[in-house]
């Protein structure tokens, strides 16, 4: 007997097909299949679950952590340093190497955790008719053409094709960003509609929020819209941030020059002087010591831990050490709408009678706020017809609104009947004593629904509530502005829900009728001759803290796009109440027109548009990347599942902590503990003044390597008696660099730093004017300090007085120098500034201590060959350091004035 075709598992657009198309293609009816077949397909298709990846064992991830440039520089300095016999040396520098790599493999966030998150949210049971017969089975032994049954507060177990629906709403703002619960229907709809607008497929991981439905299996496992999601966060590629780019090209370019001087030292030392090969190597190899950075990891790595620490307090939790500097160099935000920029609860904006038009304040649904006609606070016992709106919204209604045990006001059920609960609360009617005898609950079939209740007096009153056009139909009057039924002005009413929806909002509409005294049933033909009573326009509202923030943003020159799965009016209305433009100059595009465009015309809609809406996960993986490849340092937000691919990409991914499903927040860089965007915008500022201190930092630990190298290469380039030792250098480098280093961590922002442009992507790590400093400062300390040391043996003072007044002067100009360092170029003796970090004050007494000590404590003076100075050598040294600090002082002024001079132009 011939072997069978493969089963046809992959439908192509089913959302475009008819129903009993799509079963015939997967060779199924609306009976279902036999156990015989699921059997067979299980093993054709396999289980409905998604695959773990791949993954690196913790030791490889761990030795990971090594590769890196400036990491071999270190560990190359610990083998010279091993080499020179300095073990305490090598110690020090293999503990930093080490604790380096043990904080970065606990930090960095994994995609293997992103894509477990996902497959929790997979259904565990799902109801399916197997043999004729309806079983609750195990979700992962669902097979393409098996037939699915689903009711309100089930998960979608599979991607569905829905045969027949009952009022079905799914709540899809995870996979699509809506924050309404989607409509679903059998009916086909176009082959492109976005993904929110497949009306006719119920996808894996989503919520059934109200009604019933029937649908055969489309799709399992990786198949699925959530499969091909998990696909993408696998594929996708994370960058480099700004940081670790630059510390790349830097520790290469400095490795590269530390080699090549040591090189000169031994060619000029052999031909010149000729030193004894051994001596010679280890001269060169303590100008290696000298010269590389010891402590500068370990001080960088300080500075992002406390950077963390500083963000957890201000509700940014950081993931991955190196995200917190790369957040200073961010150019655009581009951020999720619904739950980010908004509150992701829905709230009454505006109501509307013909009594006038009532604007509703506060937000979310908290039953707080106002009503106003014109300014002026209205009782709702003075205004009859929109007493008698209120009532139908506040009746017919199955949300329950409270309290949790956080303070927070919670709903179970629709977020649209939420807001209209809170409408309610906020108008004072409560509603607790109107009876109801019958009900016709929502379906999208109708878009309404009717309750026939009494009222406290004994009267029966039909209520109805739903989609403006559908009410507009089944009514002949309307209530005037005295509370009386009038005939009904359609125009009118259609020409203020095309306003109120131009504003961006879900337009409702009620009415109602009297019902006669023994009526106990509810029927679609009673629902005739109705009343019409007035809109409700409802919004996701934006967060009033978020609107600053954007402001904020667009004052330090960072760009904010707005990313979303709902409508462009939508997302525009938003946009412009946000400031993310005006209405002349807001820019939407929609997902069909980024679809349609190549890689070179979305760079261009990238850059110039603010608005994209009807996007799906590719959609804003492929906006992410156009953006970096116009060299932009994008951060992006989101807390659905649907922003976990993007989030992964993007320079920094952005979680909401509250809201945001596990995917999301495994994936994002930093988790926002209060959802709030507000936080997004610290956290940037934030970034930028860590980035600033690391280059304090770094400004202030190279000079002192290179005063250090300066003087063992002009010793041997002139072949002088070396006026430092290692051991002594090494003092220098692991003992006071660092106590003064890591003063600079804890500098707070500098003044105007939100007002200033980010830093350019390609921007070097240090700019020609700091290198220039740099090397000026160098040139100071290293001078000063091999001067003092040949005139003390010119004095006739022993070598090893010579040597500690020279580690003095040394130490000493770089105390006065680390508060030139505390301000990149601000002046140093501003009064509002000098007291601003006691972490400088203090290292500045605990290095005083150290070096009195190492000058004169007899172990000491044992260990690193000093010996005791006298009042006079301290006078040289803190005159020198003095003008090191007054000419450094200089040099910032002089910036200052051609900057200004540079601007005025």
């Amino acid at each position: 007997m011939p072997s069978q075709p493969p089963l046809p598992f992959a439908v192509s657009q089913p959302h475009a097909r008819e129903a009993g198309a799509v079963l015939d293609q997967l060779n199924s009816s609306p009976a279902g299949l036999d156990s015989a077949q699921a059997e067979q397909r299980l093993r054709q298709a396999g289980p409905n679950s998604l695959p773990a990846p791949p993954r690196d064992s913790p030791l490889k991830r761990f030795l990971l952590q090594f590769h890196d440039t400036l990491i071999h520089v270190l560990l190359a300095s610990a083998a010279i340093t091993a080499l020179l016999g300095h073990w305490v040396d090598t110690a020090v520098i293999a503990g930093v190497v080490t604790i380096n790599a043990i904080i970065g493999f606990l930090q960095e966030g994994k995609a293997e955790a992103a894509l477990e998150g996902i497959r929790r949210m997979l259904s565990v049971q799902a109801q399916t008719l197997r043999d004729g017969e309806w079983r609750n089975i195990d979700a992962g032994t669902l097979v393409p053409g098996d037939i699915v049954r689903l009711r309100a507060g089930d998960r979608v177990p599979a991607d569905l094709r829905l045969i027949e629906t009952t009022g079905l709403r799914i709540e899809e703002s995870a996979l699509t960003g809506e924050s309404v619960p989607a409509d679903k229907q059998p009916a086909p709809v176009a082959a492109d509609a976005p993904l929110g607008d497949r009306s006719p497929l119920a996808f894996s991981g989503t919520l059934v929020a109200a009604g019933r439905a029937i649908g055969v299996v489309v799709g399992t496992g990786t198949d699925t819209e959530i499969g091909r999601i998990n696909r993408l966060i696998a594929n996708v590629e994370t960058l480099q941030t700004p940081l670790t780019r630059q510390m790349a090209r830097f520790g290469k370019g400095l490795s590269m020059i530390i080699v090549g001087l040591a090189l000169l030292m031994l060619g000029i030392g052999l031909g010149l002087h000729a030193f004894p090969l051994d001596e010679l190597f280890l001269a060169a190899i303590g100008f290696a010591v000298a010269a590389i950075p010891e402590g500068l990891p370990a001080i960088l790595t300080i500075t992002l831990a406390l950077g963390v620490q500083r963000m957890a307090r201000r509700n940014a939790i950081t993931r991955r050490l190196s995200a917190v500097e790369a957040l200073g160099s961010v150019t655009v935000i581009c951020s999720d709408k619904t739950g980010t920029l908004t509150r992701n609860e829905m709230t009454a904006r505006e109501i509307v009678t013909r009594g006038g038009r009532y604007a509703v304040s506060g937000t979310g649904y908290r039953p707080a706020g106002d009503i106003t006609l014109d300014g002026e606070l209205v009782e709702l016992a003075e205004h009859a017809h929109l007493n008698a709106l209120i009532e139908v919204v506040a009746i017919a209604n199955d949300t329950e609104l409270g309290q949790d045990e956080d303070g927070e006001w919670r709903i179970a059920g629709e977020p649209t009947e939420g807001a209209l609960r809170a409408l309610a609360g906020k108008a004072g009617f409560s509603g607790d004593d109107h009876v109801r005898h019958a009900a016709i609950p929502f379906a999208s079939e109708h878009k309404f629904m009717a309750t026939l209740n009494s009222t406290p007096t004994g009267l029966r009153r039909i209520l109805l509530k739903g989609a403006p056009d559908r009410l507009l139909d089944r009514c002949r009057r309307e209530l005037d502005s005295d509370g009386l039924p009038e005939m009904l002005d359609r125009n009118f009413w259609e020409s203020e829900i095309e306003r109120l929806a131009g504003q961006g909002l879900r337009v409702l509409a009620a009415a109602a009728r009297s019902a006669p005294d023994g009526q106990s049933t509810l029927a679609i033909d009673d629902l005739d001759d109705m009343v019409f009573l007035g809109l409700i326009g409802i919004i996701d509202p934006p967060r009033p803290e978020a609107i600053a923030a954007i402001a904020s943003c667009h004052a330090a020159g960072i760009r904010v796009k707005m990313i979303t799965g709902d409508h462009a009016i939508t997302a525009r209305a938003i946009g412009i109440e946000m400031g993310l433009g005006d209405a002349t100059s807001l820019k939407v595009i929609d997902g069909p027109a980024i679809e349609a465009a190549d890689d070179d015309t979305l760079r261009r809609l990238a850059r110039d548009c603010d608005i994209f809406a009807r996007t799906s996960p590719e959609h804003k993986l492929r906006l992410v990347m156009a953006l970096q490849a116009s060299g932009e340092v994008v951060a992006m937000t989101g807390d659905g599942v649907n922003d976990a691919p993007a989030l992964k990409r993007a320079d920094i991914g952005v979680a909401m902590g509250i809201k945001g499903t596990e995917a999301t927040k495994e994936a994002a860089d930093i988790v926002l503990a209060d959802d709030n965007f507000t936080t997004i915008e610290h956290a940037i500022e934030e970034g930028r003044t860590i980035y600033d201190n690391l280059k304090k930092a770094i400004l202030f630990t190279l000079p002192t390597n290179g005063a250090q190298g300066l003087v063992m290469l002009v010793a041997v380039l002139f072949g002088l008696t070396l006026p430092l030792t290692p051991v002594q250098i090494l003092w220098v480098n692991m003992v006071v660099a660092v106590t003064l280093a890591l003063a600079l961590a804890f500098e707070p922002a500098e003044p105007g730093i939100m007002q200033r442009p980010p830093r350019a992507p390609g921007k070097p790590l240090l700019g020609a004017l700091f290198l220039g400093r740099l090397l000026f400062v160098s040139l100071l300390i290293g001078g000063a300090t091999i001067a003092v040391f040949e005139a003390e043996l010119a004095y006739g003072l022993p070598l090893d007085t010579a040597r500690t007044s020279a580690v003095t002067t040394l130490v000493v100009a770089q105390a006065f120098y680390l508060f030139n360092a505390r301000f990149l170029s601000a002046a140093s003796l501003r009064p509002d500034l000098v007291f601003t970090n006691r972490a400088a004050w203090i290292a500045l007494a605990i290095l005083l201590l150290l070096q009195l000590a190492f000058v004169y404590l007899p172990p000491l003076q044992t260990a690193f060959a000093t010996t005791a100075l006298s009042g006079r050598h301290w006078l040289l040294a803190t005159a020198i350091g003095l003008a090191v600090f007054l000419l450094m002082e200089g040099e910032k002024t002089l910036i200052r004035h051609l900057e200004r001079k540079r601007v005025d132009e």
